[in-house]
């Protein structure tokens, strides 16, 4: 049995990062979150878990932090992951997800942290020539966004070769859905994931649902993806955490998906499954660099974590969350 040694989960009032606090939490760790509430929300930081407001770039903050906590291994949710925006500002994108991360593990490696599990991407992959993807296909980024996680892995990589810290890179691929007892969710206004735009969208809070590209390599002509619920990916991060403090020497790079892949209409017609209410659907062209499908091989995760996934199938990942959704306008009007 590995040690349970206090955590830092950066982002940890974001999206990913709550659940990520919640699986930890619930599985006994000690844990604590650093998050500028930029893009998140104190509301999602459950009840007698420290939030510090603040930046991951600032040492004095991470010093007082370990200090105070004991803190041992990191998780890095925080950062910029809107694709379009990256493309658009690039510099905001190698700021807060390279430049930040590179004073993050400096700060780690000055204050004797041992582990390091970072939120990396498929976007690393660019438009795989193949798919299923496998950790070994090549890393061709076509935005910044992709490129500025990228970045993070190789510095990663140099710094356990040069200092005593192993890391997971942990590759993810669509995360959508929400915790099953509705404690948190995905709550960014203006988010650009189909699914919580679909719900959205089904619950009124938008007007219709872009579908963008119908002339894909697919089936039925719209994008193919794999879709994971974030609770899964929250489960990954902490057998990844107990594999990384049973094996201090050895570091691991893993796709985070189910292997199998969802259209764009897919989606919106289980949104719809699950509302009874037909979503209105506007056809769009193409957005530049959406690849045909991109479908993880998750072999590696499953042969080396005992990752067995419980909500793998997409109504249930509608299902969370509407819930959710329902859940986020009544915290609103609170």
């Amino acid at each position: 049995m590995s040690k349970k040694v206090p955590v830092l989960v950066t982002g940890g009032a974001g999206y990913i990062g709550s659940h990520a606090v919640l699986a930890l939490k619930d599985a006994g760790w000690d844990v604590a979150v650093i998050d500028n509430l930029v893009t998140g929300f104190a509301f999602a930081v459950p009840k007698g878990v420290p939030l510090y407001q603040g930046d991951i770039a600032d040492g004095d903050l991470l010093a007082r932090i370990f200090a105070e906590r004991g803190i041992q291994a990191i998780m890095h949710f925080a950062g910029s992951v809107v694709v379009p925006e990256s493309v658009e500002n690039p510099l905001k994108y190698y700021h807060n997800n390279t430049a930040n991360s590179r004073a993050l593990i400096e700060a780690a490696v000055k204050g004797g942290v041992k582990h390091f599990i970072f939120s990396s991407t498929a976007a690393t992959y660019g438009i795989p020539e193949v798919s299923p993807v496998t950790e070994d296909s090549p890393k061709q980024p076509i935005n910044p966004y992709g490129m500025s996680k990228l970045m993070t892995e190789i510095m990663l990589k140099d710094v356990a070769a040069a200092h005593p810290v192993n890391y997971c890179a942990l590759r993810y691929f669509n995360v959508a859905g929400a915790d099953p007892q509705a404690r948190t969710g995905q709550s960014t206004a203006g988010a650009t994931h189909l699914i919580k735009v679909a719900v959205e969208a089904a619950l009124g809070k938008r007007e219709s649902v872009s579908v963008f590209g119908t002339d894909f390599d697919t089936p039925d002509g719209t994008g193919v993806r794999d879709y994971i619920h974030v609770s899964d990916l929250a489960a990954a991060h902490v057998l990844a955490l107990e594999a990384l403090t049973e094996a201090p020497g050895q570091s691991l790079t893993m796709n985070c998906g189910y292997g199998t892949g969802f259209s764009v209409l897919d989606v919106l017609d289980a949104v719809d499954r699950a509302t009874n209410i037909k979503i209105s659907r506007v056809l769009e062209g193409r957005r530049a660099g959406d690849p045909d499908s991109l479908i993880s091989d998750n072999s590696r995760i499953k042969a080396t974590l005992p990752w067995v996934p419980r909500y793998a199938d997409l109504d249930l990942i509608v299902a969370h969350a509407l819930a959710w959704e329902r859940r986020l306008g009544e915290i609103r009007e609170g």
